[in-house]
């Protein structure tokens, strides 16, 4: 048998390829493109859309409905009806394109994270988008909208297939199963807000702005010009977030940390284990009393960067030490000030800038009403570099700065310059033996 007659028999035993569609719902979330056109046009010059309107008599105004309403359905039904997906042994394809046709191949292995996401409106029709990180894009590929439960039996199969389980069983395999570690009280994350640094910042100034603009102008139309953005600001960092981070729930898996939150739009998403590159620990001013702290995350190539929006410290780091297998966070006692001499290029703040070095990660604080500190276990340096300006070299300090594969960097500011270079020199063997010794990155054990 020849090389082509064998390659046309392999070819033949493979399964064919199951192309499936969207949820028949999905049209109608389309269909609101073609309105959005028509609505920008009127928010970007709403002088000429007033005109144009005022001309329009009640038959035009019908005519023009009885156009726009069905091309905006039919628009919203073509582009469903040439959207495709399919997972195949090895990757999960997605076509696209009603005049441009756009084929995605999404390569399992290349998987780090999937999210379900229920917008409000979602959750009322029973449907979930899935939205997936992948390691080297920027941007994430979803699928919306599918069944609820079809879209978590889709991404349990493809977190299965990524974890290396054969294809015709990765389907029987199911949604790994969780314990819930912890669950942020709507109380507790309502008054942690109220005493967050931004939102009584803003508070301030519309209180002391706003009086002085009435006092200067009388003008009623110029105050509520300037407070509408205030009271924009203070509502997206206090209502939003409260909205957003409404109901915060931390689940353990086999597949990573996972996370539930949100009062209207409902978000399942997943931490993947061994990608996370930087943990910060962020202890606002008026949260010290309470002992909260926020928990960030720095993890490649996800946008998922908030791992607890309030807890208690204790219990934040017993969650640190889950995400960074054999870290303890370093007490406040243990990271080092710079030296007094700093003040002089850093005057007050330096005092905020705290150091130290562990066995498991390089730690570095800054801040003095809002202090964070961050942690980058020693695997996860990418490069580390000395950066030492003119007026620094002239008062005897440099920074070291560590960059991790998330494309952050963490910097340990104005260490004694004899400090900072051994730093280098040990920072560097530290990467080298981390990464020889790290375990690979798998979704599940």
């Amino acid at each position: 048998m020849t090389a082509p007659d064998v390659h046309e028999d392999v070819l033949r035993d493979r399964p064919p390829v199951s192309e499936r569609r969207l949820h028949p719902i999905t049209p109608f979330r389309r269909a609101w493109a073609f309105v959005a056109v028509l609505i920008g046009w009127a928010v970007h010059d709403p002088d000429q859309a007033q005109r144009q309107l005022t001309r329009l008599t009640t038959t035009t105004l019908l005519i023009g409905l009885a156009v726009i309403l069905p091309a905006a359905a039919l628009y919203g039904f073509l582009t469903w009806w040439f959207t495709h997906f399919a997972v195949t042994e090895s990757e999960l394809r997605i076509r696209t394109g009603l005049l441009f046709r756009r084929t995605a191949h999404i390569r399992l292995e290349r998987i780090q994270a999937i999210d379900v996401t229920q917008p409000l409106l979602a959750r009322v029709a029973g449907v979930a988008k899935l939205r997936l990180d992948v390691i080297g894009t920027d941007k994430k590929d979803e699928l919306a909208f599918l069944g609820a439960g079809e879209a978590r039996a889709l991404r349990a199969e493809l977190l299965a297939r990524a974890a290396g389980f054969a294809p015709e069983t990765a389907h029987e395999v199911g949604e790994a199963p969780s314990r819930q570690m912890l669950r942020v009280p709507p109380g507790v994350l309502a008054v942690s807000l109220l005493l967050t640094g931004a939102t009584w910042g803003w508070l301030i100034v519309a209180a002391v702005a706003l009086p002085s603009l009435w006092a200067a102008t009388h003008s009623l139309w110029t105050v509520l010009a300037a407070a509408v953005p205030m009271l924009g600001a203070v509502g997206a960092g206090s209502v939003g977030r409260f909205v957003t981070e409404y109901d915060w729930t931390l689940s353990e898996s086999p597949d990573g940390l996972r996370i539930d939150h949100g009062l209207l739009d409902r978000a399942h998403e997943t931490v993947p284990p061994g990608r996370v590159q930087t943990v910060r620990l962020v202890e606002p001013l008026l949260w010290r009393r309470r002992r909260w702290v926020r928990v960030e995350l720095d993890v490649a190539g996800s946008s998922n960067s908030l791992l607890l929006p309030v807890a208690p410290r204790e219990l934040a780091e017993s969650v640190v030490a889950r995400v960074l297998p054999g870290v303890d966070v370093p007490p406040r006692e243990a990271l080092v000030r710079p030296p007094r001499r700093a003040r002089w290029c850093v005057p007050v703040w330096w005092r905020g800038y705290g150091f130290t070095v562990t066995d498991a990660v390089f730690a570095a604080r800054h801040g003095l009403l809002r202090r964070s500190l961050s942690l980058v276990p020693h695997a996860k340096v990418q490069s580390v570099r000395l950066v030492q300006g003119p007026w620094q070299r002239a008062r005897g300090v440099a920074d070291v700065v560590v960059d991790t594969g998330a494309d952050k960097s963490v910097t340990a500011r104005l260490r004694d310059t004899a400090e900072a270079a051994a730093l280098l020199r040990s920072q560097a063997e530290r990467s080298r033996t981390g990464r020889r010794d790290a375990l690979p990155d798998r979704w599940m054990t």
